[in-house]
Parts: structure tokens; sequence; C-alpha cells
């Protein structure tokens, strides 16, 4: 009885395969690592945040230099979101309730939707989770430089359809300083205990 050939092809699609699941998992591994050491070996400083003009929950025109002399805790997202967006700004608001009320941090919310999310939106959506929360809206061209500035992904998910569509972004809550220097940044995965205890230690400084 002669022995049936070795399957070549079978096993040349097998390796096939596991080649690019590896490579798709150093790719991911390498986008997230990216993101948590953040070009810092050239400057020793992280690049996240920077210049930018928005249009807060009032109408008003401002920048990033009007939150000079303050701590902030920024979140991209959009007011139609079913999930996380509430999610972690409960989390922010949680963590605001557990500082003194004078504490000098500002929670501000930039939306990436500003086709539906105008001032009036952006205003009464804020106000379900602190008082002292920001939000802030402006042109396409404006909330694509703040989200660069800030390396936030944002795209328009059209699968429902054209007018009830979902905005796919990045979910990461950062601690900016009074400088506007980036000291730290938060995942779904973070407690507000644990925001809390970086920002009483941006507090000290």
């Amino acid at each position: 009885m002669n022995p049936k050939p070795f399957p070549w092809n079978r096993a040349i699609l097998v390796l096939g395969i596991a080649l690019v699941l590896l490579l798709a998992g150093i790719s991911g591994y390498s986008l997230n690592r990216s993101f948590s050491v953040i070009d810092e070996a050239s400057t020793g400083k992280a690049l996240v945040g920077g210049p930018f003009e928005l249009v807060n929950q009032d109408g008003v025109t401002v920048t990033e230099k009007d939150f000079l002399g303050q701590n902030m805790l920024v979140y991209f997202g959009f007011t139609f979101c079913p999930d996380v967006c509430p999610t972690e700004l409960a989390k922010i608001g949680a963590v605001m309730k557990m500082l003194p009320a004078d504490a000098n941090v500002t929670p501000v919310f930039i939306t990436v939707d500003p086709e539906r999310d105008g001032a009036a939106e952006v205003k009464s959506y804020v106000e379900a989770f602190h008082p002292k929360m920001v939000g802030l809206t402006g042109s396409q061209e404006q909330i694509r430089a703040a989200a660069k500035a800030y390396r936030v992904y944002f795209a328009k998910n059209t699968s429902n359809g054209a007018t009830d569509y979902l905005m796919d972004h990045s979910s990461i809550i950062y601690l900016m300083g009074k400088k506007g220097e980036y000291l730290a940044h938060f995942t779904i995965e973070s407690t507000p205990e644990e925001i809390v205890s970086k920002v009483r230690e941006a507090l000290e400084d």
C-alpha cells in the first residue's frame, strides 16, 4: 500500500494563515505600544495636546490658551454615542465628585461629530455629567485638527444608514497639566480611583 503524498498545498495554506495572524498581532501590539511611549525617545515629552480653536457650549470661540492654569480631563466622543461615551463621561463625573469642589480641574468633552453636535446639543449633553464640564464643538476642520493634536482616531460609520450613523473613535481620557502638557491617559479599564490618584498628583505640583 503506497503512503499518501504529503499535502503540501494544505501545509502552505496553514503556514500562510499563521503568518498573517502573527503579523496582525505584531501590528496591533505596535500600535498600542506606540501610543504608550509616544515619541518620548526623541523629544523627552509626550506629543499629545497642542493648539486648537473650537466653540464652547455657549457659542464662544476658545483656544487652548483659555485653559492655561487649569488641569484638564479631556475626552473626545459624540452625543449620539450609545455606550462608551456616557460611561466614560460618567466616570469623569465620578472623579470630579471625589475631588474637592474647588479643585483646579476642568473636565472637557470634545465632539467628533460636529455635523450633529452644535453648541446647544453639546451644552445639554455635558450638563448631565457634571456642572463644571465644558463642551466643545466646531467645524469639521477644527475638530480634525484638535483630534490630530491629541492623537485621537475618529471616522463616520454609516453601516446603519447615511443619517442614522455612529462614530468610530478612540476612547481615551487625557489628563493635561496647567501648562497644557500631557500628564497621563486612561482607558476604559481605568477606575475613577486610579484617575483621582493621578489628578491629585497634578494638583500637588
